[in-house]
């Protein structure tokens, strides 16, 4: 095979009956001349996939985590550019082509270097589209998740970068301290050295099912967000008000959507304290009354832990 144009990272842990199909829509690429690398992450039993000549199955043990286990895919990949593949989501027929014709055609005025986003859509089981996002465009020097963009793009849409190998390990990868919310910690060291592009076609799709992830931990999903804010400070000090709350507001309705009610409104309670006429303006009138509502019983709870210490 000649050097590979394009190498899809597939980091896996423990998911048998999934991962395959992750394998499947990297190796029907239209675009032939690329490389798969399944990082498997300490999988008992071990991963074993058959075996194919753009195939490329790297074991580790013990298990390291998502961020290292990605690292672990761009120090063994071949090509000069990289993307990567959750191993319980697919990527569209033509997403390698999609990326390669776009390295050809990067804007002018964009800083150099570039790196090229994509829309997604998440789908359900029966694989029906729920939602898609699409990328917004952010030069180098910016912050994606921090700055304004047009309402109809979505910074949900991380999971599609396709990335210079070079850039992503000059840059030191993935943060492995981190075992939920790696994509922003990334994205947040990323922008200030490298432009996005954000292009609107969709070539991923995100799969809602009811198996296990990392993030659905709610005490893990919070200690991380708070270690995200804690390693970010200055960053997050130096963007207005509203666009932190912006932030916080994300973080909470994801937590709503994976049915984490209580951390959710903990997050709210962060928005609200950031800049609270925005945060109160941003959610709709049936969900504002339910926040307050949920608020005011907090408060109560409050009172009575304050005035029975002991209890």
């Amino acid at each position: 095979m000649n050097s590979p144009l394009l190498s899809i990272i597939i980091p896996t842990y423990n998911r048998p009956k999934l991962l395959p199909r992750a394998v499947n829509s990297a190796l029907s690429q239209t675009l032939s001349n690329i490389e798969i690398i399944v990082v498997d992450d300490g999988s008992t039993p071990a991963v074993q996939l058959p075996s194919q000549a753009r195939l490329n199955v790297v074991h580790l043990n013990p298990n390291q985590g998502g961020a290292a286990a990605r690292n672990q895919g761009a120090a063994a990949a071949t090509a000069r550019w990289i993307t990567y593949l959750d191993d319980d989501d697919v990527l569209l027929p033509d997403m390698a082509e999609k990326a390669l014709a776009a390295i050809q055609q990067i804007p002018q005025h964009l800083p150099t270097p570039v790196a090229i986003l994509f829309g997604l859509t998440i789908v359900n089981t029966q694989g029906q589209g729920l939602e898609t996002h699409l990328p917004p465009t952010l030069p180098r020097g910016n912050h994606f998740c921090l700055e304004e963009i047009p309402p109809k793009e979505s910074f949900f849409s991380k999971q599609t970068l396709v990335v210079e190998r070079e850039v992503l390990l000059a840059m030191g990868g993935f943060d492995p301290s981190f075992t939920s919310r790696v994509h922003t910690e990334l994205f947040l060291r990323l922008n200030p050295v490298c432009s996005l592009w954000g292009i609107p076609e969709v070539t991923y799709h995100l799969s809602a099912h009811g198996g296990g992830r990392v993030s659905s931990s709610p005490r893990q999903r919070q200690q991380n967000f708070e270690r995200l804010l804690a390693k970010h400070q200055a960053l997050f000090a130096s963007h207005s008000r509203k666009r932190f709350a912006d932030f916080i507001l994300n973080h909470a309705d994801m937590l709503q959507r994976s049915g984490q009610s209580w951390p959710a409104a903990k997050a709210l309670g962060q928005a609200l304290t950031a800049q609270p006429i925005h945060t109160l303006a941003r959610l709709g009138s049936p969900y504002k009354n339910q926040v307050l509502k949920t608020f005011s019983d907090i408060r109560a709870r409050l009172a009575v832990s304050i005035s029975q210490p002991g209890a």
